[in-house]
């Protein structure tokens, strides 16, 4: 095995032909809190994204047969916002069952727009494993936190203007949903 160090990247060599790398990447966590009642708040989340049926979303962005047909049927399951619920997750419920108690509340959001994210991953294409995002909605002692995880953050390291330019759009939409919810 060799070992070696490039850049952001720690490269081991461990047979002919293949390489692993490892990145580091610094995340920024965009969280807020609210004494607004959880429920109120998801509600809030979920009034700002679209709801389309996935099955047949999926049917047809998989029948497309040209990105217009493509980018026509995934701007008829976005929100006004731009975006859409890919699927969520109760996760409080995992806990709650072991505990036996009412809390935590805790949901996990998939949210995203397939658009935005070629646009990201055309230039980066490891943005594909930060797209959809992930949007946590969960209630502590001090009272609802919202968090969110900057996918330009995610991105910056790969150094792509224009993918960062996508990335930071996509943060202000996920944040604004977040505020809004909140308020």
């Amino acid at each position: 095995m060799t070992f070696g160090q490039v850049g952001a990247f720690a490269i081991t060599k461990y047979r002919e032909g293949a390489r692993e790398m490892i990145r580091k990447i610094n995340v920024e966590r965009f969280s807020l809190t609210t004494s607004k009642p959880f429920d109120e708040v998801v509600a809030g989340v979920n009034g700002a994204i679209s709801h389309p049926d996935m099955a047949e979303f999926g049917r047809s962005t998989h029948e497309a047969r040209s990105f217009a047909e493509l980018k026509s049927a995934v701007e008829k399951g976005l929100s006004k916002a731009g975006l859409m619920l890919f699927m969520q997750f109760d996760q409080g419920a995992v806990v709650r069952k072991e505990t036996g108690h009412e809390t935590p509340k805790m949901i996990r959001f998939i949210i995203g727009n397939p658009l935005i994210m070629k646009e990201m991953a055309k230039n980066v294409p490891d943005a594909g494993s930060y797209a959809p995002v992930t949007v946590l909605v969960d209630e502590r002692a001090d009272g609802v936190h919202l968090s969110y995880d900057r996918m330009a953050s995610f991105l910056a390291p790969y150094g792509n203007a224009q993918a960062l330019a996508v990335a930071r759009d996509l943060d202000s939409k996920i944040e604004t949903v977040l505020r809004d919810s909140a308020a």
